[in-house]
């Protein structure tokens, strides 16, 4: 038997090794069990990290391409996919690096290997080269994140049908590209290879993209992605699909019902959702049987098993690596004796794309179906002073607040770097605070953040233009 633990972490993504170092930094001893050369899970290796990397290239390539001649700047830009490649990849390996030496730094133990739960407050790890260990602890934290949803009749073999992992990896780039799935993930990869030279032409089995963000935003964002040469097709589902050595041939037909088509393509992004990782981890040695959900939390991230916890992408909310990050540091507080808690109704989303989307709290649609009375105040990116002179005229900021007391409910916004202005709302919205109380908070001039002013000076009607 191996030494004991006050905690052990299986999975080493944002949720895992942010719960060993809020761990270590509590005076708890922790492991945390990886089965990666390298630590930092999904995002940090083949999802967000390296997906922000390419969409930060292909646009600086493509507004290089179209934009600098307007500003008086002559270049002929030349894309050089190698390169643009090894860059990401170095990104990688530096943030990869920064959260071993945090976990060295705050004493948090690094198990190399594939965990599983053997037994009550006891974790089995086998190690790459066949040995297993078995280590005691007594708090165990399940945080093993999640993989992409298959889709049947479709097979990824990470050439000509590829999942999110392949799709950071293609190399030549291909002369056409249908994704599968219009939400976050599709359409930011799509992105990145339609202003690479793709023709990109996306399928979605709903009447609608970004399932789930707010209407009014959702549909502004697809006729800005159709302006920038983006293809859709709603309400249409993939039946099949058969690949050659020189591309893949979909089946599709109308949701609604019709005659099949075919589409043919390079290469086929699948990007349909992602879903719980629970395979191989003994949850039935302690009684603990996941859903379609994952493993569903009793109370405060705790599994109906005692000592046994679980948190982000493998449970419920949305699987986002930020919630994660909260989760754990909750989490382990909860274990450390302290008070943990996560308001999963100020969690914020985005889509890094150009422009990119962000929301947080409630969207209208939502806000409908419960019957809340609410007011609306908005504002375009087209009347705001610094997006106008760095020629960013698509997109707007919408603030929700509710009726009578003026609480806000939610801020939905497309334009410029919203995803660092969606941070703003998000405070306002933990301290309950009102529209009025953004509307009379003096923020700097020029900026693309007084949109967020100007919209909530909306709310009751006195927005001035720019």
């Amino acid at each position: 038997m191996a030494d004991q633990y006050d905690v052990i972490i299986i999975g080493g993504g944002p949720g895992g090794y942010n719960a060993a170092i809020r761990a270590g930094q509590l005076g708890l001893k922790a492991a945390v069990v990886e089965k990666r050369a390298t630590m930092g899970g999904t995002c940090l290796n083949v999802g967000c990290i390296p997906s922000k990397a390419m969409l930060n290239a292909s646009e600086k390539l493509e507004e290089a391409a179209t934009e600098f001649a307007s500003l008086g700047i002559k270049v002929t830009p030349e894309l050089d996919l190698p390169q643009m490649l090894k860059q990401k990849e170095e990104s990688v390996t530096a943030l990869t690096k920064g959260v071993e030496f945090l976990l060295k730094k705050n004493k948090a133990v690094w198990i190399k290997g594939w965990g599983s739960i053997a037994g009550p407050g006891k974790v089995s790890v086998k190690a790459e080269d066949g040995t297993e260990t078995l280590y005691e602890t007594k708090n165990i934290v399940i945080a093993t994140g999640s993989e992409p949803s298959p889709l049947p009749g479709v097979v990824v073999d990470q050439q000509r049908i590829v999942d999110s992992t392949g799709a950071l990896a293609l190399s030549p780039v291909p002369k056409k590209m249908v994704v599968i799935g219009a939400g976050i993930i599709g359409l930011e990869l799509g992105s990145v290879w339609r202003r690479l030279g793709a023709e990109v032409e996306v399928v979605e089995f709903l009447d609608r993209t970004i399932p789930g963000a707010d209407g009014e935003i959702a549909t502004a964002f697809q006729r800005v992605l159709t302006r920038q040469g983006v293809k859709f097709r709603l309400s249409t589902k993939v039946t099949g699909a058969k690949t050659s050595k020189t591309g893949v041939t979909l089946t599709v037909e109308p949701v609604a019902g019709g005659p099949p088509e075919t589409l043919e393509a390079d290469v086929v992004l699948v990007a349909v959702g992602r879903r719980p990782y629970t395979e191989g981890l003994g949850l039935e040695t302690v009684g603990i049987v996941p859903d379609k959900r994952g493993v569903i939390p009793n109370d405060h991230f705790k599994t109906t098993v005692p000592g046994v916890w679980v948190i982000g992408d493998v449970t419920t909310g949305p699987m986002l690596a930020h919630k994660a990050e909260d989760e754990a540091v909750a989490c382990i507080e909860l274990i450390a004796g302290k008070a943990g808690h996560v308001n999963y109704g100020v969690i914020p989303g985005v889509i890094y794309t150009h422009p990119e989307v962000a929301w947080v709290g409630k969207t209208e649609e939502e806000l409908k179906a419960e019957g809340v009375a609410y007011k609306v105040g908005k504002f375009p990116f087209t009347a705001n002073a610094r997006a106008k002179v760095n020629h960013e005229k698509d997109g707007f900021v919408k603030v929700l607040a509710d009726a009578t007391t003026d609480r806000i409910l939610g801020a939905h916004m497309m334009g410029p770097q919203v995803s660092e202005m969606i941070g703003e709302y998000a405070v306002a919205m933990e301290f309950g605070g009102a529209s009025e109380d953004v509307a009379r908070t003096c923020h700097a001039h020029p900026t693309r953040s007084e949109a967020l002013r100007q919209s909530a000076m909306g709310v009751e009607g006195w927005t001035m233009q720019a």
